[in-house]
Order: C-alpha cells, then structure tokens, then sequence
C-alpha cells in the first residue's frame, strides 16, 4: 500500500503522508523511494504549481526515521550510505523547483525535522503535541540528512547547537521565535493555511528571511571569528556533560563546524561518515537498546494482557506535603491535570507543599511551557487541608510520609477509614515491604508501592511495588498512572529495597567504609563521575539525607544480615545533627542551598586523615558491589526481566547509559571475569565481596543475561 496520497486544489497538490499499518509516520527505505519518484511525478505535472506536505496521522507529523533500519546495519559503509542516501532525498525536496510547504502537527523530529527544513516554508499548529526537534544524539547518533547543515543556516550556530547537541525539542511558539517555522497557527486551519501558502510562494516567489539574534546574532552566528568563539564554548559545555563519554555530541558539532567553514558539500561529507561511524559503535547500540526497551515498557502493565482492567484517576490524595509529596503533586497536576489535594499534621506544612507544588507550575510559566490561562487552570486543581476532608472522593491516595513501618501502617489505618472501598492506596517506600505495611489492611488488594524517586519532577523512574495480596487491576491501575505522569514504570518484587535501593545499598555502604578508611570525599565522587555515574556516591548520600539513608541502611542490613551492614559513618554524622544537603551540612558544605565544596571537619568527625587512594581499586570496589548485588537480585526474580533491571537502575540511579546497564555490563566483561575480580575483593577486604551464587553458576556455563 502506498504511504502517499495527493489531491489538486486549485493548482496546489496536497501530499499526505500515511505510513499503513504504523501508529506514527516513520522515513523508511520504502518511504524514501516512493517520495522521491512522487518528486519526480510532480515536477513534470503542469497542474501543480505547488506542493504541501501534511501527515495523515492524528498527532504525528514524522516521528523520525525508522530505527530498527539502523540496528539492522553491520558495517561502518552501510551506515554512511544509508546516512548518504537519506541526504540525496532531502536534497531534492530542497532543490524542487516547486515551491513546497510543510503542514506541521504534531511530533516532528529527526529525519522528519530535517525533511521540512528541506521545504520552502513551514507551518506549525499551536498544540502542545507539536514538537519539533533533533533528538539524535540521545541515541548515539547525529543528524544524517542533512539537518546538521540546513538547521544553523536557518536559525543560527548557536541555537541549531543548542538543540542538536542536547537533542532537545521545542514547541510551535519557541520555534516560530527561533525562526525554525514561519507561522503558527490553530490545528483546525492548517491545512487551509497551508495551501493559501503554497498558492502565495508559487504567485510571488520565496519569503526572505532576516538573521535572528540582534548583534549578538550578527557577531557570534554571522561571522567566523564569533562562531570560533561559539564552537569552543559548545564543546567545554558538552565535555562537561558528558565527561567525554558520549562522542555524538562532539561529532556533530563538527558537522555544524565543518558545515558552516568549508561549505555544505563538505558539511554533508563529514556528517554521513560520522554517522557512519557512530552507527555502528558500541555507544549508539546501547543507547539504541534503551530506547527500544523503554518503548517496550511504555505497553507493558505489569500484567498478562486481558487480565485486568484500569481505572481512571480524576481525583489524587497525598498524605505528606514534605519535598516528596509535594514533587508528587506538582508532577500529576503538570501531566495528568488529575485534582490533587494535599494532607499533612498541621496548614503551615501543607501551605509549604503547595507552594513547592505550585513553584513548578511557576517555572514552566516562566519558560513559557504554560500559558496565564493553563497556570491558572493547573494551579487551581491545588488544594491541601490538615485533615482528611475531601479523601472521600479519592481515586488514589500516596502516603509519602517518614519511611518507618509504624507511621506508614498507622497512616494507611486513618486512610482507609475516610475513603471508598474501591479506593487505591499506594505507599512511597523505598525499602519497607509492601506485605509489611499492609499486614493489617481491611483491603489488602487495594495496596501496593508507588515508589519516586527524588527530585520527583526531574526523576524519570517510578517502581511500582504489588504486595502478594494486591490485584491485577491495581496493579495495572498504578503503572498507567505513573506513565501518564510521564514516567518510566517497572514492575517490581516485593522484596526489601525492591530493586534500584536494593542494588545501590551496598553502593552507598561500601562509600562508607572508604570514608572510614580515609580515602579522601573527592576521590570518591569523582572517581565515580568519570565512570559516569552523574554524581559520586557521597554528594548522592547527602542529597538523599543521611537520616533517609540510615533509616534504609537498618531495613536493608535486618533483612540481608552483615553484608549490608552499613559502615559507621552515617552514625557519627548523624551524632553531629549533619543531615545533608536538607539542612546545608553533610559531607559537603553548602551556601544558600548549592554545594560549595568538601567540608574538611567530617574528616576528624569521622575519625581519620585523608589519604592516597588507587582510584582504580576505589572504582572496582564500588561497581562490583553493585554488579554482585544486581545478579543475586535478579536470581531472586526482584526484576521480571534484564530489561526492567537495566533500564531501573539507569532512569533510577543513573547508571552510566553508554554501559547499558548493570546486566548488560556483566555480559560485556564475562561473567568469568566478575568472579575473578570479586574473589580478589573478598581476599582483600571481606565477605561481603563472595561472588553471587548466581554468577558463578552464570561463570561455569559461559552464560549471559542478553542473547549474544
């Protein structure tokens, strides 16, 4: 079946783009062929003087091309004449003497994006589903057709840097600022608008545009010595962010650099051989894998299909207006637009709450993700008390209180005495078992774990936790609430921690027993930034909270015995009211809520004097305790799948992406190596370092999590 369909009006040919059998339109192999021969068509057609592209899906325009072509290439040569042919097709929509204008709704992103720049004139509704954008380096690769050359030339060095080389997206209204399309206008005109275009640039020739940016604009994107002056800080900024660990960023910057120096045909040289290159790179096919298993998880429910049905959330209780429970209300109210009402022991904590809930709201206003109108309207689905009125119309209730098993039952007693009998309760634990809180339910298969991770907003994990007595339907009813909340949900075992606290506790207890041996704060952390964790263990205990922490560490080291047995550093700071970044005095100082660096006096608080440290031993002590813990759990069915385990621990721990994960690293040292490297850990420094049963037997018959 053909993906195009034209019709003439009034002289003005109206292709749309329908790609059968697929939700979205993709650019595939095929695509590519029949658009070029429809090129050809229309170019001997005297009846078309004009030409709008429009998409026949309801809220896509062109999602991008089709990836599963780029897993399926096997060589450097392949992936650069795949990148060259994209760029012949592109080229001649841009070269059509015909003047042709994109109708743009929805997602349009990657090869897509750089398809419309190839056209004369773009057109974007006003819908927040209308997203334009580069995002190619998130999985490793760069802009292939052309859209390293074409998106600078149109808006600028700097602004075509800053969304290609973060992959960021923009809506219509920043678009039409940035000069990326030339109107914007509402959904249900579009195709009008569109084609009073096309007729207009066929009449009187192609629109001139003016150079954006004022004289910042004329001196940094104009001339070579300002771009200069643009390249050398993208790049300080990408290494920076990356620690030189993702090399898209880089090679697309010199793309741009190459494009805009030596000319287009060299431009477009250098981006299909980088393409080429980064392609097939072990980086881009572990990004590639992550973004294949999250798409997976985005129809997963947890559930066997057909077992269950989902209830609709209009109306969200939050027991604890403290920095979690307002982060939980914020982000549903942001992406779910459900009524949220707010309880906590007295109104000044709940009119803290809301104003923290509101401030996010605030934010997105201030960037112009939100209008007066939408702000108000989200504001006003705020509400908060310091008692439980308004609970009995609750479709969810999240208790987000102090992680203690007495508070969290006692909590779930008072809630289930003020809500419906269908109402769903969901306990943001982080390491207490669900069956544990719900032992005394009078509805045990309405409860389950809902666990954030902090800061909720920013944090795209969510691990939803079934007791064995919760049901399908509120097992099912929670993760499609957490993914309209826009998170990443994994379903996981009801077991102390779950599985992102579970294998990051002996992580956080090994920091400590380095402390208490002297290794200095910063080696640590940074030692562990260069692996490509975002922060260093010791900056992370203090954002947590050290009295979180050691609250997790007892639950962890009851239920797991002496090798969770958390080092005695967090006791002693503790002693010294040191709760972290909460209370501006951790393990780093603190000025005006932003670390200022190490705080020196832990040292003699702790007891010790720092000294040298191998950073290479510091690294291997810290990931293999997470690696070791990480297949003991998955023996124990924590994770229902490699899959879950790696995407929980990259979107919940920050796991370094370009490693694929904790699973996917141990296939890619050999399970034989990880034993050999712990059993030279436990000769030096202990039993908690015995190699997990699971990968010695993983060891003994050459096993691997993914298939080879």
């Amino acid at each position: 079946m053909s993906a195009f369909s034209t019709q003439n009006e009034n002289g003005v040919c109206l292709i749309t783009f329908d790609l059968p059998g697929e939700p979205v339109n993709k650019l595939t192999a095929a695509v590519r062929v029949e658009l070029e021969a429809l090129l050809i068509r229309l170019k001997e057609d005297s009846a078309a003087r004009a030409v709008v592209l429009i998409s026949g899906k309801p809220d896509n325009f062109i999602a991008g091309a089709d990836i599963e072509e780029f897993t399926a290439l096997t060589s450097q040569d392949a992936a650069e004449r795949l990148s060259f042919e994209g760029q012949e097709t592109v080229s001649r929509v841009e070269t059509s003497h015909k003047p042709i204008v994109a109708a743009i709704h929805g997602a349009c992103l990657g090869g897509g994006l750089e398809l419309a720049l190839a056209c004369h004139y773009r057109i974007a509704t006003d819908h927040p589903k209308t997203q334009l954008g580069l995002p190619e380096v998130q999985l490793g690769l760069i802009p292939g057709a052309g859209g390293c050359q074409r998106l600078p030339r149109l808006i600028g060095a700097r602004a075509a840097l800053d969304m290609i080389l973060t992959g960021r997206s923009e809506r219509a209204a920043k678009a039409l600022r940035l000069g990326l399309v030339d109107e914007v206008v509402p959904r249900s005109i579009l195709r009008q608008v569109a084609v009073a275009a096309a007729d207009r640039l066929a009449r009187n020739g192609l629109p001139r545009r003016s150079g954006k940016g004022g004289m910042a604009g004329m001196i940094l994107d104009r001339t070579s010595a300002g771009r200069r002056l643009v390249y050398r800080g993208a790049r300080k900024q990408v290494l920076q962010k990356t620690g030189g660990h993702y090399p898209a960023p880089l090679a697309a910057l010199e793309a741009v650099r190459v494009g805009l120096e030596q000319g287009v045909t060299a431009g477009l040289a250098e981006e299909h051989r980088a393409f080429g290159e980064l392609a097939v790179g072990d980086v881009s096919r572990k990004l590639v894998q992550i973004f294949f298993a999250t798409t997976a998880l985005k129809k997963d429910d947890g559930v066997p299909p057909g077992s269950a049905t989902p209830r609709q959330i209009r109306r969200l209780g939050i027991v604890g207006s403290g920095f979690m429970g307002a982060g939980i209300a914020g982000t549903a109210v942001l992406n779910v637009e459900v009524d949220t009402r707010l309880k906590d022991s007295d109104l000044t904590r709940v009119g803290k709450g809301l104003k923290a809930a509101d401030r996010m709201l605030a934010e997105r206003l201030k960037k112009r993700r939100l209008t007066r109108p939408q702000y108000q309207r989200l504001s006003a689905l705020l509400s908060g008390s310091a008692d439980f009125s308004g609970f009995n119309r609750a479709d969810l209730v999240i208790e987000a209180v102090f992680e203690d098993l007495d508070t969290k039952r006692k909590v779930l007693a008072e809630v289930e005495e003020r809500v419906r009998p269908d109402t769903i309760f969901a306990t943001n634990t982080s390491t207490i078992p669900i069956r544990h809180i719900a032992e005394y339910a009078r509805r045990p298969e309405r409860v389950l774990g809902m666990h954030f991770f902090s800061p909720v907003e920013r944090m795209p994990l969510l691990e939803v936790i079934p007791s064995p007595a919760t049901s399908p339907d509120t097992i099912v009813t929670a993760v499609r609430f957490g993914r309209r909340m826009g998170k990443t949900v994994i379903v996981v075992a009801d077991r102390p921690g779950f599985w992102v606290n579970r294998i990051l506790s002996p992580y956080l207890n090994e920091a400590g027993h380095l402390l208490q041996e002297g290794v200095p704060i910063d080696v640590i952390d940074r030692t562990m930034t260069s692996f490509g964790f975002p922060v260093g263990p010791v900056a992370l205990l203090d954002e947590i909270g050290l009295d979180v922490a050691e609250k997790a560490g007892n639950v962890m080291h009851a239920a797991f015995g002496e090798r969770m047995k958390p080092a005695g550093a967090l006791g002693r700071m503790l002693g010294a009211t040191r709760l972290g970044r909460k209370n501006g005095r951790g393990f780093y100082q603190y000025r005006q809520g932003h670390k200022a660096g190490v705080d020196k006096s832990v040292y003699p608080l702790l007891g010790v004097r720092p000294a040298e440290a191998d950073p290479q031993l510091v690294q291997r002590r810290l990931v293999y305790s997470m690696l070791n813990e990480a297949a003991t759990a998955c023996s124990e069915n924590v994770v229902r799948s490699p899959r879950d385990a790696d995407i929980g621990a990259i979107f919940g721990i920050g796991f370094p992406a370009f490693r694929g994960g904790p699973l996917r690293m141990i296939d890619d040292l050999g399970a034989s190596r990880v034993v050999e490297t712990l059993y030279h850990l436990q000769e030096q420094f202990g039993e908690r370092f015995r190699p997990a049963a699971a990968l010695l037997e993983m060891s003994r018959r050459s096993g691997r999590y993914y298939p080879a």
